[in-house]
């Protein structure tokens, strides 16, 4: 059955076609100035959903980064505090050789000595409450203000500090302080009162410098172990900056429009739309006075 073509009919769908064109030169135009892909969901549902994931994935890297920045921050500062500690203790350890070694001592040399042994026990005590931020790096999950206090002791530790840096990775950015300076009698506080003891007694000093000795080993050995987790949350660092751009990129490449191409494409259908115009109006030009005369 052929269907009968009516002028009606062929400015029913010009009207369409024109219609068509001027929202597709819309779109276009709204998307050069934009330099947006997507301006509302229904524009590209797929794209939409591809979207919303990487922007999910980006906003977890951002937090993931703020973590290891954090991280690294707070692991630097525990390194570089117990390089000073350990600094401190060979200072010690040099003290004591020293007055191990200066045989009979008048009262003069002996209190000079001792004010140099008490010197460097208040600068372990300043190490030893060390903050990064307003948090104590030796007093774990505590907010208290001072995680050693010379009558007291060691505040309570609570919990492990840690940091996520990643999907189902984290890492410990707090040291226990009595890992590292020790606890009651066998703190490094405690050494330098027994030096001090032995010092103002006669005591010879010699077998206190095997406890120096010992101190500096277990400052060495958290010192290796703040290292290695301060090396991961470097690199995790370094990781979340190549995924930070990885996923800028791909979200660029699904939202974001060209400059040149949008230009191109909306010249192109301005032409187009231009023709359809054009083309139109020279079809459907006849009137009902054209057939009159």
């Amino acid at each position: 059955m052929i269907t009968r073509v009516t002028t009606q009919m062929s400015m029913t769908a010009a009207s369409a076609r024109l219609q068509a064109g001027a929202a597709k030169l819309a779109q276009l135009t709204e998307q050069a100035t934009t330099l947006q892909n997507i301006q509302r969901p229904s524009d590209d549902p797929v794209g939409t959903a591809s979207s919303m994931q990487v922007r999910k994935e980006q906003a977890a890297a951002a937090q993931y980064t703020r973590n290891a920045n954090d991280a690294v921050g707070w692991l630097a500062t525990t390194d570089s505090t117990l390089s000073s500690v350990y600094s401190v203790l060979n200072s010690v350890r040099d003290l004591t050789v020293q007055a191990a070694n200066s045989g009979t001592m008048s009262d003069t040399d002996r209190d000079a000595f001792i004010t140099q042994f008490r010197s460097l026990q208040s600068e372990l005590e300043a190490k030893a409450n060390t903050t990064y931020g307003t948090r104590s790096v030796f007093a774990g999950s505590s907010t208290t203000a001072n995680a050693y206090d010379p009558a007291t002791g060691w505040a309570a530790a609570g919990t492990d500090v840690t940091r996520r840096i990643g999907d189902g990775t984290t890492v410990r950015v707090d040291t226990p302080g009595a890992a590292v300076f020790g606890s009651g009698s066998s703190s490094v506080f405690s050494m330098i009162d027994s030096i001090v003891g032995d010092l103002q007694n006669g005591v010879n000093l010699n077998p206190r410098i095997n406890d120096v000795d010992a101190a500096i080993s277990t400052v060495r050995g958290a010192q290796a172990d703040v290292g290695v987790r301060h090396a991961a949350a470097l690199s995790a660092q370094d990781s979340l900056k190549s995924a930070t751009v990885s996923l800028e990129n791909r979200r660029a490449g699904i939202e974001d429009k060209d400059l040149a191409k949008a230009v191109l494409d909306l010249q192109v259908q301005q032409t187009n739309y231009q023709a359809a115009l054009a083309v139109t109006a020279k079809v459907l030009q006849p009137t009902l006075m054209d057939y009159l005369r």
